[in-house]
């Protein structure tokens, strides 16, 4: 969410962007400072170098707010001008962002019954999931009613993994522990070493992976409020993510190892050729083989009990 107030402009521009230039001369220059897309998201960022490449333009840009690591090539698509118009298409989205994350966390019975349903991961459907890499039958039919079984990216869950997940089930809803928050390494910093990770192995940045980070980031921002949260930390999450903060800055492990249960449902609604689609897999089986190599890192081992008076008296989540 990186709103930067620096002032280096970037454009006078009518072209609107999402076209493709002539081959022979640049959209944006360097030093200008644009808005790139990524995935539903519109982030500020600043064109660090621009190069010609197979009568292509690519940028190298930086976004601002963001540490370095996440320095990426992108194509003349996903960028936009920096104009007063491409400034409120942004605002405008992340507004409507916030709007579907507050107008999900913040009904009473109407909206709690659906989490209790449809949002929560239960004991039973983490058990269910991760040994079958499958969605329970009964949620694809009512509330997702095009998404169909075959379209499901299959994301193996090791096995260590899925008694982390069972284990966080118990803490929460059978012992009245939460997660002690804000968590160090907190969701953002793990996708940094990732990153960093993957960097070193591999002797370079890919752009595929950084993008596929920035995704995962985003996704876990707006899922976590209507879809990772068990009852009884709702009011945790009401309590400590407040002004535009990033759940993200504030959770770790234990609740972004919940979104890898639900991406296969959330991507199913993502218009992804099957090759991507493949690829994509395979880089989540990856980065959930980098969480279980740094399980005793990244993931606490007891949960805290000492806000347990905020649950009880709400009843247990079934």
């Amino acid at each position: 969410m990186g709103s930067s107030s620096k002032d280096d402009t970037g454009s006078d521009g009518d072209t609107s962007s999402r076209d493709t230039p002539p081959s022979n001369s640049s959209l944006f220059s360097e030093g200008e400072r644009v808005l790139a897309y990524h995935g539903p998201c519109i982030y500020e960022a600043k064109v660090q170098k621009a190069e010609l490449r197979k009568k292509e333009w690519r940028y190298y840009v930086h976004y601002l707010g963001w540490n370095k690591n996440w320095d990426e090539w992108v194509g003349v698509d996903r960028l936009l001008k920096h104009t007063e118009e491409n400034v409120v298409k942004q605002q405008a989205l992340q507004k409507k962002q916030g709007a579907d994350r507050s107008s999900k966390s913040g009904r009473s019975a109407q909206t709690k019954q659906k989490s209790s349903t449809d949002v929560k991961v239960e004991k039973e459907d983490i058990k269910s999931y991760v040994a079958k890499g499958k969605k329970r039958k009964s949620d694809s039919g009512t509330e997702k009613d095009n998404v169909s079984v075959e379209k499901l990216v299959k994301i193996q869950i090791p096995s260590t993994l899925k008694k982390q997940l069972v284990d966080d089930w118990e803490f929460v809803n059978q012992q009245d522990k939460l997660v002690k928050l804000p968590r160090s390494p907190n969701v953002d910093d793990i996708l940094t070493k990732y990153l960093q990770y993957r960097s070193k192995k591999d002797g370079m940045m890919t752009d595929s992976i950084g993008e596929i980070l920035k995704g995962i980031r985003c996704y876990f921002d707006k899922a976590l409020p209507v879809m990772l949260l068990y009852k009884k930390e709702r009011q945790q999450y009401h309590d400590l993510v407040v002004d535009n903060v990033s759940p993200s800055t504030i959770y770790g492990a234990e609740h972004l190892l919940r979104l890898f249960v639900k991406l296969p449902e959330l991507l199913a609604y993502v218009n992804i050729e099957d090759e991507t689609l493949i690829r994509l897999q395979q880089k989540m089986i990856d980065f959930l083989k980098f969480m279980q190599k740094n399980q005793s890192t990244f993931f606490l081992s007891a949960y805290d009990g000492s806000r347990v008076s905020e649950g009880k008296g709400k009843g247990k989540d079934e």
